[in-house]
C-alpha cells in the first residue's frame, strides 16, 4: 500500500477526534449538572443556606422580613410571643398573679391573612420564669383564648390580647398589613360581619372571632363556630 493511501485513511480519523472529544466532554458537563440539580432537589446542601436574618412566613404568604425590620406594630406574619411580656402585659392594664377561679371560659380567634390561616401564638399573657399570668391569655397555637378572671363581672377585649402579644390591631391596621390598594381588614363573629374597631370586641364564652385580611374574596366563608376541647 502506497504512503498516499495511508496518509488518506488517517485524515478522516483525525478530522474525527475533535468532534468525539467535544461529544464525550459535552456529556460529561450534562452529567454533572444533573447530578447538581437532582442532588439540590434532594436537599443534599448544595444551595446556598438563607441567611440567619430572614424571617420568613411558612403558611405560602412568601412574607419575609430581616429580624431587625420588626417594628412596634409587631411586623409581618408570623407573630411570635414577645420575649419579654411584661410591657405588653402593663400596657394592656393587666397584671399578673395566680390563675383567677371567679370566672373562667374560653374564647376561639381565627385570622387569615391573604386567604392563608396564621397561627396565634402560645402562651401570650404568661410570664415565663414564674409561670403566673393574666386573667387573658393562650397556651397553644390552635386559636384559644383563655379567660380567668379574680372578679366575676370583668370583661377583657380582644385588643387587650394583641396588645400583650405586641401586634397592634385597629379598624383598617393588623401588624405591619394595613388596608387600602383593594385590600381591606374585617371582624367576623360566628360567622357574621362585625364593623368598628375589632379591637374593641368583647370577649365572651365560646365566641368565635375571625379576623380576615386580604383582597375580598366572595366565595370565603368565615367560620362560625369552634369545637372546645371537653371542659373549654
Amino acid at each position: 500500500m502506497s504512503l498516499k493511501k495511508i496518509k488518506n485513511r488517517r485524515r478522516p480519523i483525525r478530522q474525527q477526534a475533535p468532534q468525539q472529544h467535544r461529544r464525550r466532554l459535552t456529556a460529561v458537563i450534562g452529567s454533572a449538572t444533573a447530578g447538581l440539580i437532582l442532588a439540590g432537589g434532594l436537599g443534599y446542601g448544595l444551595s446556598a443556606e438563607p441567611s440567619a436574618k430572614a424571617a420568613s412566613f411558612d403558611g405560602g404568604l412568601n412574607y419575609s422580613q430581616p429580624a431587625e425590620a420588626a417594628s412596634s406594630d409587631g411586623g409581618l406574619p408570623p407573630w411570635t410571643t414577645p420575649a419579654d411580656p411584661l410591657p405588653g402585659i402593663k400596657a394592656a392594664g393587666l397584671t399578673t398573679g395566680p390563675m383567677g377561679t371567679a370566672e373562667h371560659y374560653h374564647a376561639h380567634l381565627d385570622i387569615f391573612i391573604d386567604g392563608k390561616p396564621v397561627p396565634m401564638a402560645a402562651d401570650i399573657g404568661i410570664e415565663p420564669v414564674s409561670g403566673t399570668m393574666t386573667a387573658l391569655h393562650t397556651h397553644d397555637s390552635r386559636g384559644v383564648i383563655h379567660i380567668e378572671s379574680h372578679t366575676k363581672g370583668d370583661t377583657y377585649t380582644l385588643g387587650q390580647l394583641f396588645t400583650q402579644w405586641g401586634v397592634t390591631l385597629t379598624a383598617d391596621r393588623i401588624g405591619a398589613l394595613t388596608a387600602g390598594g383593594g385590600k381591606t381588614l374585617t371582624a367576623y363573629i360566628d360567622g357574621k360581619r362585625a364593623d368598628g374597631d375589632p379591637a374593641a370586641i368583647v370577649l365572651k364564652p365560646h365566641m368565635q372571632v375571625a379576623l380576615v385580611y386580604g383582597t375580598p374574596d366572595l366565595s370565603f366563608t368565615p367560620p362560625a363556630a369552634y369545637t372546645f376541647q371537653p371542659g373549654e
